[in-house]
């Protein structure tokens, strides 16, 4: 075989490059399970926006004559021990669930991430060891434990929720992070940027963090759904969000003592709490499989 074939012959037998976004959206959207969790979230999304607009009755109105009604035309999910309609206080819990899952995540995200490049980065210096057995301490601990433990200290309401979620959730970004910085930074063109004398917060920032983001941003879409159903379980154990506010984990709680009489009112937040939990868990087994570096440039 001439030179000539043979180099014909190893071009043909390379994979075909294809833009990263064609590429995402083809794993990302082939299977329809994922598509069936987009759409759960959207929903989500939409409740919390226009749930002014949604709800048919004020979610925190008393009513004392309607006390435990069943599922009617007029409450499609009855009505709780204060006359409250169910449903509209299911889609307020919305906001509840995704302020809580969002702001708790990226601040948690933000931190956690910092913390882990500077420890990574600094890998040979006091600082590493400092944040790293900081975050040993805190992982030690139940994440849950530890958020209920804060939350019983800092008392009710959804910025001490916040606060406590963020806190025993930390660890888990801090050292995927960690993990990361170790290997990046020993990769040539990190080791060229520094020979060049480039600056360390501008290889952090502008190499290390980008090729660092794909596994971050997994972590995050999955962390939101153990947020969630962590402040729902504070909310059921009576340290997250205080009454009268709509959060589905304490609704379950306060149908928990009429399942008898009345099993919808804690199935139904019971079950927007599964749906969100396992959508999230859906987008980011499929983010992951998108964003899997082994499949890039090629479909």
């Amino acid at each position: 075989m001439t030179i000539e074939a043979k180099a014909n012959s190893a071009f043909s037998e390379a994979p075909v490059r294809v833009s990263e976004w064609k590429r995402f959206r083809r794993v990302f959207f082939s299977r329809k399970i994922v598509i069936f969790g987009l759409v759960v979230l959207l929903l989500l999304v939409i409740a919390a926006i226009f749930a002014p607009y949604l709800a048919p009755y004020d979610p925190y109105a008393i009513d004392m004559r309607s006390t435990y009604q069943s599922i009617s035309a007029d409450h499609w999910l009855g009505t709780d021990s204060l006359g409250r309609d169910t449903l509209s206080r299911l889609i307020y819990g919305t906001r509840t669930t995704i302020q809580v899952g969002f702001v708790t995540t990226a601040f948690a995200a933000i931190v956690g991430m910092l913390l882990g490049i500077l420890a990574g980065y600094f890998s040979d210096k006091p600082i590493n060891m400092i944040i790293m057995r900081t975050m040993d301490l805190l992982i030690s601990f139940p994440s849950i434990i530890l958020a209920l433990f804060l939350a019983a200290i800092l008392g009710g309401g959804i910025q001490n929720v916040i606060i406590a979620l963020a806190i025993s959730s930390l660890p888990g970004y801090a050292r995927v992070m960690h993990g990361l910085t170790l290997s990046i930074k020993e990769n040539d063109y990190i080791l060229s940027e520094r020979a060049m004398g480039s600056s360390s917060i501008r290889t952090m920032l502008s190499h290390i963090l980008p090729n660092a983001l794909a596994p971050m941003i997994v972590l995050i879409t999955l962390q939101l759904g153990t947020l969630i159903l962590a402040e729902a379980g504070l909310s059921f154990l009576g340290v997250g969000i205080k009454p009268p506010g709509a959060a589905w984990g304490a609704m379950v709680n306060a149908g928990y003592g009429d399942l008898t009489r009345l099993p919808i009112l804690s199935f139904a937040p019971g079950i927007a709490i599964m749906l969100v939990v396992f959508a999230f868990n859906l987008v980011g087994d499929g983010l992951r499989d998108a964003l899997d570096p082994r499949l890039r440039g090629t479909l």
